[in-house]
């Protein structure tokens, strides 16, 4: 496996354009199932988890190209509604074929999901859901197997009221309500900015969709039996974004981020600035920057618009160098804090209490050789080995490839001295 190998101790300058959202780019690829026309997306991130989700659209019979940062995908000769484990259990976000294809074809068989191991991620919302539309669902040795009214037909709108905001359950919903008879009104959604964007699609693509982005969402099935294609260019990576604002500030750097978005990065940089970090929008760009001591700074995750889960790992990392004592809450899931053990054995001083991490500032960190855990645990791992004076060796980082577009390249032209090692543990 890949490891990372960084001499850190180097404020990092410069600029770095943000890539495509990932959790943008995976749903509205999975809503190409409810067209048979050539659709395609641009500003499209070269990951791993994009190279899944073509992979699974071919075995479902459709025609993917990917040429990142384009993608186009197109009807095939034949529709297989069946999504293998072999390729769910690589990423979590495959069940989101589900909803589109039961809308479309009425009938699904998908593997239930894999992913980071960040806890528990249920989909009973999702099948909550489809149940309330007309599906029959039984689960079947690791899958789950859904079917439309009357043996296949078509699905009809309902009200569904997820008992928490579900990310992917609002998506898989939106898809499958796009073909439902009449109109679906979910409550109690996830109002991620991904989940807007996958309603800009639905809208492109011709159904009704009001309210995405809030918690009540209204949606009015198309009646031709499938949408229209569409060509649409993905917003802004916010975690992306994000994690290279945390390493500006953790490296005592000056960056610029090309194409980045404050407003879907709201609280996120109010604890950076309470913490004594410089930002500010410069046209089309964020410019990032720290000349003080970091400040402690307390944080609870918590649903958009809340401080986000994904930013939990980076933002501790970062408390790590403050002075003085930072909590650090975790509401989403409940086994994200794989990360601290790996920064204890660089020098942090973290005490974990359940869902809580209580952080100690330290003057230095030491370079180490760690073991990543999930895709956002990478990330705080990388920006510990840039803050080090000495070597620090990131290994499984294929959680990293999932998520981060060329980290290595990113860096190395902000001043980082960053070399991927192929095979590292052999």
């Amino acid at each position: 496996m890949d490891a990372i190998r960084i001499k850190g101790g180097v404020p990092l300058k410069g600029t770095v354009r943000i890539s495509g959202a990932k959790n943008a780019a995976l749903p509205i690829l999975c809503a190409t199932l409810l067209s048979d026309g050539a659709s395609k997306l641009r500003n499209v991130p070269k990951l791993r988890d994009i190279d899944t989700t073509a992979a699974l659209l071919r075995f479902l019979g459709r025609d993917v190209s990917v040429d990142a940062p384009e993608v186009h995908v197109a009807a095939g000769s034949t529709v297989r509604p069946e999504a293998p484990y072999e390729l769910v259990k690589q990423m979590r976000a495959s069940v989101l074929v589900l909803g589109p294809l039961v809308a479309r074809f009425g009938r699904a068989k998908v593997s239930l999901p894999g992913g980071c191991q960040i806890g528990a991620r249920p989909i009973d919302q999702h099948l909550k859901g489809l149940e309330a539309m007309g599906c029959t669902i039984r689960l079947e040795r690791g899958y789950v197997i859904a079917e439309g009214p009357n043996g296949g037909g078509r699905l009809k709108g309902a009200e569904v009221v997820f008992d928490l905001p579900t990310v992917t359950g609002t998506e898989n919903l939106m898809m499958a309500a796009a073909l439902a008879k009449g109109r679906t009104t979910l409550v109690n959604c996830a109002r991620e900015p991904e989940v807007e964007e996958l309603g800009r699609i639905l809208n492109k693509m011709g159904a009704e969709v009001d309210g995405a982005g809030t918690d009540v969402m209204h949606i009015r099935g198309s009646d031709r039996g499938e949408l229209a294609p569409f060509d649409h260019a993905i917003i802004p990576d916010r975690i992306e974004a994000g994690t290279y604002m945390v390493a500006a500030a953790a490296t005592m750097g000056d960056v610029t981020l090309e194409g980045a978005e404050l407003r879907d990065l709201e609280v996120l940089v109010v604890k950076m600035r309470q913490a004594g970090v410089e930002i500010a929008s410069e046209g089309m760009n964020v410019r990032v920057r720290r000349t003080g001591p970091l400040k402690p700074v307390n944080v609870t995750t918590s649903p958009h618009p809340g401080f986000p889960t994904d930013m939990q790992a980076q933002f501790l990392m970062l408390m790590c160098l403050a002075k003085g004592e930072s909590v650090i809450s975790e509401t989403i899931f409940e086994n994200r804090f794989m990360h601290v053990p790996e920064l204890q054995r660089m020098g942090a001083t973290v005490a974990l209490r359940g869902n809580t991490a209580v952080v100690q500032g330290v003057d230095k960190l030491y370079g180490a050789s760690v073991m990543a855990t999930d895709l956002r645990a990478s990330a705080s791992l990388v920006i510990a080995g840039l803050v080090t004076e000495e070597e620090t060796e990131v290994r499984r980082v294929y959680h990293l490839d999932r998520g981060y577009e060329r980290i290595e390249d990113k860096l190395g032209r902000l001043g980082a001295t960053v070399q991927r090692v192929k095979n590292a543990e052999a």
